[in-house]
C-alpha cells in the first residue's frame, strides 16, 4: 500500500524534541523547562475540561498531583458534542481551560485557529505505542497526549465460523458454506460510509493523501491514484449490479442487528459495538480486516487526548499533569475502564490486551493508519462518502472516482 508510515513516525521523532515556548507564561507559570515540575510557591491552578465518562478516571491524578505541586486541578464535565467548539471560542478570550480532551484529528483545526500548543513530551514519546504518537504528530509538533488508540476490526461469530478467513473472497466463501445469505455486513447507508470502506481502498495501494517528514501532505492528493480506480471497480462489482455484498440500504442498525440474529457472521464495526454483540449472546471473535489484495487492509486509526491551550497561564504545570500524570499507567488504565478502548501506552495496552477483544482490537491497530488531521481531509469528506454509495449502486465505477478526485481537488484549491 502507498500510505508510508515511515514519514508519520519520523515526524513524531521530530516533536518529541521540540520545546514549549513558555515566554509570557504568567498567573502561577514559570520559564522552567517543561520537564520540571512546578513547586509548591509557584502554585496555580488547572482547568480541565474532560467528557462526564472520564471524570471519575482523573480525579486520582488530579489530587496526586495537586498533593505533590500545591497546584489546584478543576476537572470540568463538558459534553462531547459541543466541547471542540467551546475550546476554540473561549480560548482567545482567556475563559477556556489549561487543557481539554479531543481527538487527534482536530489538531489542524485548533492549531489553525492558534488554540493549541506543541507539548513537550521527552523520552516518554517510546512508551507510548506508534500509531498514537504518529496521530498525535501534526506538522511535526506533538499536540495530544494520547490515551486511546481506537479503530475498526472484523467482528466474526465463531460458533457459526470457527476460523478466520484469509482474505475477502474466503470471507464469503466461508460465510456461503455456512447456509448464510448475507455474510458479511458493514454500515453504508444512502451517503455511504468510506470510513468503514477504507481499509478495502488501502488493500488496493490507494490512500487519501501521501505522506511527508510532517506527516500527511495535502499536496499530495492519492486518492485518484491507479489503485483508487481499481478500488472503484472493485466495490463495483461488489455492489448492486455484482455480488451485492454492499448495499446502501444497510445502515448501522441494520447492521448490527443482522450479526444479532445470526444472518450474517462477520460484521466490520469499531469497539463500541461489542458490547450488544456479547450481550446478545454471541461468541465474538476480533480478526483483521480481510484484504481484497495481497496487501493489507489498513483502516483509520483515532486517537483520543488531551490538548494543552495556547492561552494557558500555567503551560509547565500543565505539561507535567499530562505527561508524568495523564501518561501513567495507572491513569491510562483508570480511562481504559472508564470507556473499554485500548490505552495508548504500551504498558497500559499490554495489560488491557489480556482480554482477547482488546488484543483483537490492538492486532488491528497496528496495521492501521492515522485518520488525517489536516484541514484538506474536510474537502475529502465532502465528496467521497457520495462517490462511493453512487459506485456500489452501479454507476461507472472508473468515471465516478475520477470526478470525487477532481471535485477534492477543486475543494483543495479553493
Amino acid at each position: 500500500m502507498m500510505v508510508k508510515k515511515k514519514g508519520l513516525l519520523a515526524a513524531g521523532a521530530v516533536a518529541v524534541v521540540a520545546t514549549l515556548a513558555l515566554a509570557g507564561c504568567a498567573s502561577g507559570g514559570s520559564d522552567a523547562p517543561a520537564g520540571d515540575k512546578p513547586s509548591a510557591s509557584s502554585a496555580g491552578t488547572l482547568t480541565v475540561w474532560v467528557d462526564a465518562e472520564r471524570v471519575d478516571a482523573l480525579k486520582g491524578a488530579a489530587a496526586s498531583y495537586t498533593e505533590k505541586t500545591g497546584v489546584e486541578v478543576k476537572l470540568v464535565s463538558k459534553d462531547n458534542n459541543t466541547i471542540k467548539d467551546d475550546f476554540i471560542q473561549q480560548v482567545p478570550t482567556g475563559k477556556g481551560p489549561d487543557i481539554t480532551m479531543g481527538a487527534h484529528d482536530w489538531a489542524g483545526e485548533l492549531s489553525t485557529n492558534g488554540v493549541v500548543a506543541p507539548l513537550e513530551l521527552g523520552d516518554s514519546a517510546a512508551n507510548y505505542l506508534p500509531i498514537a504518537i504518529d496521530a498525535a504528530t501534526y506538522e511535526g509538533s506533538v499536540y495530544l497526549l494520547p490515551y486511546a488508540v481506537e479503530n475498526i476490526a472484523v467482528l466474526r461469530n465463531a460458533d457459526l465460523i470457527p476460523e478466520p478467513a484469509a482474505n475477502f473472497d474466503d470471507m464469503i466463501a466461508k460465510g456461503k458454506a455456512a447456509g448464510l445469505e448475507q455474510p458479511f455486513v458493514v454500515e453504508q447507508g444512502a451517503e455511504g460510509n468510506p470510513y468503514h470502506l477504507y481499509p478495502f481502498q488501502t488493500g488496493f495501494g490507494a490512500p487519501v493523501f501521501g505522506t511527508n517528514d510532517k506527516g500527511y501532505d495535502a499536496t499530495d492528493l492519492q486518492i485518484g491514484s491507479a489503485g483508487g480506480e481499481q478500488f472503484a471497480t472493485w466495490l463495483g462489482a461488489q455492489g448492486k449490479n455484482g455480488t451485492g455484498v454492499f448495499n446502501t440500504d444497510i445502515d448501522g442498525e441494520i447492521a448490527k442487528q443482522a450479526f444479532l440474529d445470526g444472518k450474517a457472521a462477520f460484521w466490520l464495526t469499531g469497539p463500541w459495538n461489542v458490547g450488544a454483540a456479547i450481550d446478545g449472546g454471541i461468541n465474538v471473535a476480533i480478526d483483521t480486516v480481510p484484504s481484497p489484495t495481497g496487501e493489507v487492509a489498513s483502516p483509520f486509526a483515532g486517537v483520543k487526548g488531551f490538548y494543552l491551550s495556547a492561552e494557558s497561564k500555567n503551560k509547565v504545570a500543565a505539561n507535567d499533569f499530562l505527561v508524568n500524570y495523564i501518561g501513567t499507567e495507572e491513569v491510562q488504565l483508570e480511562l481504559f475502564k472508564a470507556g473499554n478502548v485500548l490505552p495508548a501506552l504500551k504498558a497500559a495496552a499490554e495489560t488491557a490486551s489480556a482480554d482477547p477483544i482488546i488484543a483483537g482490537f490492538a492486532a488491528v491497530g497496528a496495521q492501521a493508519v492515522p485518520m488525517p488531521a489536516i484541514p484538506a481531509m474536510g474537502a475529502v469528506w465532502q465528496y467521497w462518502g457520495i462517490a462511493e454509495a453512487d459506485v456500489i449502486n452501479g454507476a461507472d465505477p472508473v468515471a465516478t472516482w475520477q470526478k470525487l478526485a477532481a471535485d477534492v481537488q477543486a475543494a483543495i484549491n479553493k
